[in-house]
């Protein structure tokens, strides 16, 4: 089929992109995008909720948060300043 259609300025930048890094034809790859967007799936299959874990980390023994110096020292060695 042969048709005539005006492509928004920004849709063509990102037609000619697709064009270079497939090395299709221009007329490529305007079916094989418009091919993947109709047939694109329109109700996604919604995704398994990720959920953090979260447990107890502490300091290490010899360290508190009392004394911030100590526990720069401690973790990034003496020439942490």
């Amino acid at each position: 089929m042969r048709t005539t259609l005006t492509i928004d300025d920004d849709i063509a930048v990102l037609v000619e992109q697709e064009q270079r890094r497939s090395g299709d034809s221009f007329k490529g790859t305007v079916n094989t995008l418009l091919r993947l967007g109709l047939t694109a799936d329109r109700n996604p299959q919604p995704r398994k909720r990720f959920v953090v874990k979260p447990r107890k980390m502490g300091l290490p023994p010899g360290l508190s948060y009392d004394s911030i110096p100590d526990l720069l020292e401690a973790i990034e060695g003496p020439y942490h300043k």
